[in-house]
Order: C-alpha cells, then sequence, then structure tokens
C-alpha cells in the first residue's frame, strides 16, 4: 500500500471513529479543501480548517463514509463515497481527490451531488 492509499484509508478510519484529532493528524499544517474543479480560493484551508469544519459533524456521532471505491496512482488517491448520518435520511454520493506529499495529505478536491 502506498502513501497516498494508507492515508485515505487511514482518514477515512478516523472519520468514522468520529475521532477528530486522529482525523487532523492525516493533513498537513497548510492543507487546501477546494470543491472540484477548484479553480477559485479554497473552501477552506489548514488543520484549523478541518477541525472548524468536521468537528461539529464528529459531536453529532453520527456520520458515516463507506467507501465504494478507490483509486490510487503516485501520490494521488481518489475515493467514492456513499455518506450517511448527516442529521436527516438522505444519503450523499462524494468523490474526494487527495494529494499526498511529505507525508501528509496536501490537498483535497470534493466532488458532490447538488
Amino acid at each position: 500500500m502506498n502513501t497516498a492509499q494508507a492515508l485515505a484509508q487511514r482518514q477515512l478510519d478516523a472519520y468514522n471513529a468520529h475521532d477528530l484529532e486522529a482525523f487532523v493528524a492525516c493533513y498537513a499544517e497548510g492543507v487546501e479543501v477546494r470543491t472540484f474543479p477548484g479553480a477559485g480560493p479554497a473552501d477552506f484551508t489548514g488543520r484549523e480548517g478541518i477541525r472548524t469544519r468536521y468537528g461539529p459533524l464528529f459531536e453529532k456521532g453520527t456520520i458515516q463514509a463507506e467507501l465504494l471505491s478507490r483509486i490510487t496512482i503516485g501520490k494521488t488517491s481518489i475515493d467514492h463515497e456513499r455518506v450517511t448520518g448527516l442529521g436527516d435520511e438522505r444519503v450523499v454520493f462524494a468523490v474526494a481527490i487527495y494529494e499526498v506529499g511529505e507525508g501528509l495529505i496536501q490537498k483535497v478536491w470534493f466532488i458532490r451531488e447538488d
């Protein structure tokens, strides 16, 4: 398993365990998170941005992401996920593209259903 694949799995495991600190530890201090294709400014940045965005979701203790498929090439891992537990009955399908460098996730792009 290469680093990109290992980090994608480690952050997914922490996400599903609602372990915010383990989740944040997968990301670089200056991580940039964008909505694909991400030509504009980042949706949020940094580990504090991760904590702010995901902390309230993890506190609910219901959110789960089921990995449907993963493609990993070099420093990039692409996950197709089924997300539930957002506080209602809806199911969200999303794609997350993780770019890894220096042993941490440096950039993330999300593709979500509207």
